[in-house]
């Protein structure tokens, strides 16, 4: 089975590892090349804060990270926070791992710490890939969106959101 904890400073380099591998592999069917090459350096690394925020987890089979994720009160961009709302943050399967139960224990597991703390609404800005992932755990779509990554750089999304 596999373990959920907290991801901490040194697991930096593993997350970076796990979105430098598995976006370009993950995203490539429902992108065009264009967004991928201007995207993909943006998304594909690590981002020290959220790492080690604490409500940001590591899936790990046998000391190997096989997936990471997590959520956070604070909205992705800085947008301003709404009492009882969390927002899933940066969540990655290993390509080469999807289908075999570590983002819906990844999930659960956000879940779960998010409605311990209280939160009763999660929002998620979904890949066009993830879309079905995020369906699956119960999120609804609720418009398509173009997330802002630099000035002249947006990246096709989806707004979704579910009860928690």
């Amino acid at each position: 089975m596999f373990e959920i904890r907290p991801t901490t400073n040194p697991d930096i380099s593993a997350v970076d590892a796990l979105l430098a591998r598995s976006y370009p592999i993950l995203l490539k069917d429902a992108y065009q090349p264009s967004v991928l090459v201007t995207a993909l350096p943006l998304i594909s690394r690590a981002q020290p804060g959220l790492v080690t925020c604490g409500t940001y987890f590591g899936v790990f089979d046998a000391d190997v990270l096989v997936g990471a994720g997590g959520w956070t009160q604070a909205a992705p961009g800085g947008a301003r926070r709404a009492a009882r709302m969390g927002h899933i943050r940066h969540v990655v399967t290993d390509h080469r791992r999807v289908r075999s139960g570590i983002g819906r224990a990844l999930m659960d597991h956000i879940l779960d710490t998010a409605r311990l703390a209280g939160i009763s609404q999660m929002a998620c800005q979904s890949t066009l890939t993830a879309e079905p992932y995020y369906k699956a755990m119960g999120f609804e779509r609720i418009k398509p969106i173009l997330v802002p990554l630099r000035p002249g750089i947006d990246f096709p999304a989806v707004a979704m959101r579910r009860a928690v």
